[in-house]
């Protein structure tokens, strides 16, 4: 009998994934929130809205 193939549970790169954490900013120049993942929190980032340099580190996590 041919190995049955399987369904996997997840999508790919789930667990290198599973244990970021999400952090919200408000733009200091208009106020939109803005999110950043965690693996992504030294790199940098403007508003969506205006953008405006937003620095995450004056930030906190979402939780």
């Amino acid at each position: 009998m041919a190995d049955e193939l399987t369904t996997p549970k997840h999508c790919p790169g789930f667990e290198a994934n599973k244990g970021l954490k999400v952090f919200s900013c408000k733009c200091p120049n208009c106020g939109h929130a803005n999110e950043i993942f965690s693996d992504e929190f030294d790199k940098p980032r403007k508003c969506s809205n205006c953008g405006t340099q937003i620095d995450f580190t004056k930030c906190v996590l979402d939780v």
